[in-house]
């Protein structure tokens, strides 16, 4: 991953046991985000499926390049809370690149295309 373009953690969340681990995890999250810029773009709201069948919550936190998505998720402050979450729910997380403003499809067959 490069760190010219914004970088996401996003969180499929299944089976939420929404007990008092899981609001500790929710109330001390948000001081492990900031000093990696990190910031919610999406957090577990309205979803409509268009395409399959969608049985949990979705979370997105959005960082202003992977180095720093990379050092949030690995930083001893959200390692602690952690086991809160993954402990209180079936989940799937990833780290993901974004794509630079201008970003087309075509651009992107073009780069798969060509190496």
């Amino acid at each position: 991953m490069t760190n010219s373009v914004p970088a996401y953690a996003v969180a499929y969340l299944r089976d939420v046991d929404f007990n008092e681990e899981i609001i500790r995890y929710m109330r001390e999250i948000d001081a492990t985000l900031t000093p990696f810029g990190g910031e919610f773009i999406v957090h577990g709201g309205r979803m409509t499926a268009v395409e399959g069948e969608w049985d949990g919550t979705l979370v997105m936190i959005r960082f202003p390049d992977a180095d720093a998505a990379t050092r949030w998720y690995e930083s001893p402050g959200y390692q602690r809370i952690l086991p809160l979450r993954v402990n209180n729910s079936s989940s799937i997380t990833a780290l993901v690149e974004g794509v630079a403003p201008g970003h087309t499809g075509a651009k992107r067959v073009e780069e798969l295309l060509n190496g």
